[in-house]
């Protein structure tokens, strides 16, 4: 079921052969970027209505109004099971703390006069895509909304993709109203991120997009980045890194495999190991644990896919291989696993141990699941505060600070031709008093 990689033997050599040696997708591969921004045009010009034919023509449902009634929010919530409920309080008090902890602070910095202050702003209004259709993902509604609200976001809006009745999973709208969100939208796909981009006549344009989805959403948010703000790097289909040996439970590894797998088409699923027995325990692990899925389907077409297990000569090329995939998600199942960490330096998240599945990162960790995926996680990390605000600068210079710096600042200003620029500091006091003169 897994494709076979033996890198064994490389040496000292390893880390520079592994680029012809291994797979490794490119962020959109699979999607032409003309048909995603001819997508993105067709709403730019026809606005709800090209929302609502782009809707029937990929989702097969017709919606006439894509806002969700506030009521139906709450009643979503009504609905809910005591254990599902609880479920989505603790996510809640959980993900919110963390990201309110990790916020920046505001610095100062003070030297000779003057005073420099950073201030995060949090952006006017967020745009946040939750994945859906077939599938209902009330997590990532958790995910993406209370990092916003973290960032001190006060007007938010969330697109999600309708499913075959025209409506939105009640776990997602439940999910809405616990997080205070008030406008939600049934429309998906490439025609909600360019609404959320660039507004039609019922959705009013966000200062930025968050959220993960499939390659023609990853790839329309990359296509609107040069007007509006995007979150995260490429956050598309899911992937994991297992990298286990002799001690760890061969079922456990072969499940942490399979569960982002389970997400269907596109992801990636890897093992890497440097025993042989335990390749041999978890793919035969991973045989039976997809039989017992009621996703078969979706799992089973991401490992023919890009579905590998790699045999390394031990740790340290491990930890090569995980670097050069630059995983979404990285599960250190080994012996000395803490120790590994020091050598990652390319991943969406790390989990450590056998106690420390990726699906407790997915679910209630607290850091937000939507992660850098397709080698993405080599320059961006996880979704944060950082995404939702800008850093404005505050700089408040004394007399005796200005004195001491306007002779650099004329210098510099000189050598570049900007004659106003050296006048506002060398003949400032002078002007100050008397004026311009000619």
């Amino acid at each position: 079921m897994l494709e076979r990689l033996d890198l064994r033997g490389l040496g000292d050599e390893s880390g520079d052969a592994l680029a012809g040696l291994l797979p490794r997708p490119q962020a959109g591969d699979a999607v032409s970027h003309d048909a995603v921004r001819r997508l993105i045009d067709e709403v730019r010009n026809g606005g709800d209505a090209a929302v609502r034919e782009l809707t029937a023509r990929f989702d097969g449902v017709d919606v006439a109004d894509t806002l969700v009634p506030v009521a139906e929010l709450s009643a979503a919530w009504d609905r809910l099971s005591p254990g599902l409920r609880s479920a989505m309080e603790t996510a809640h008090r959980r993900i919110l703390e963390f990201h309110q902890s990790e916020a920046a602070i505001g610095h100062v910095y003070e030297r000779d006069g003057v005073a420099v202050r950073s201030v995060n702003q949090p952006v006017d209004r967020a745009g946040i895509y939750v994945p859906g259709g077939l599938a209902a993902y009330p997590s990532t509604v958790l995910m993406t909304v209370l990092v916003a609200r973290a960032a001190g976001v006060d007007d938010i809006v969330l697109c999600s993709p309708p499913g075959p009745d025209g409506d939105l999973a009640a776990p997602v709208l439940a999910a809405a109203h616990l997080c205070g969100v008030t406008e939600v939208h049934r429309v998906g796909g490439v025609q909600a991120v360019a609404a959320l981009a660039y507004g039609t006549e019922t959705i009013r344009p966000a200062d930025v997009v968050a959220g993960p989805g499939n390659a023609w959403v990853a790839t329309a948010k990359q296509l609107v980045a040069s007007d509006v703000g995007v979150a995260s790097a490429f956050a598309g289909p899911s992937e994991i890194v297992v990298i286990a040996d002799a001690t760890c439970p061969p079922a456990a590894a072969a499940t942490d495999v399979v569960l982002q797998a389970e997400h269907g088409p596109g992801g990636r699923a890897w093992l890497v190991t440097w025993d042989d027995e335990c390749a041999e325990a978890v793919c035969s692990a991973i045989g039976q644990i997809v039989d017992l899925s009621p996703r078969r389907v979706e799992t089973l077409a991401t490992l023919k896919a890009d579905g590998f297990v790699c045999l390394v000569d031990g740790p340290a090329q491990a930890a090569d291989v995980a670097n050069f995939v630059a995983p979404e998600h990285l599960q250190l199942m080994c012996e000395g696993a803490e120790d590994l960490v020091s050598s990652i330096r390319h991943a969406g998240a790390v989990f450590i141990g056998p106690w420390a599945p990726a699906s407790v990162g997915d679910y209630v960790a607290g850091p937000s699941h939507v992660l850098p995926t397709a080698g993405t996680a080599r320059f961006a990390g996880a979704l944060t505060t950082d995404d939702f605000t800008k850093r404005m600068h505050v700089v408040d210079v004394s007399e005796a600070g200005f004195d001491q710096l306007a002779p650099a600042v004329a210098e510099l200003a000189e050598a570049e031709g900007l004659w106003a620029h050296a006048a506002s500091v060398s003949r400032r006091k002078e002007w100050t008093t008397t004026g311009v003169r000619p």
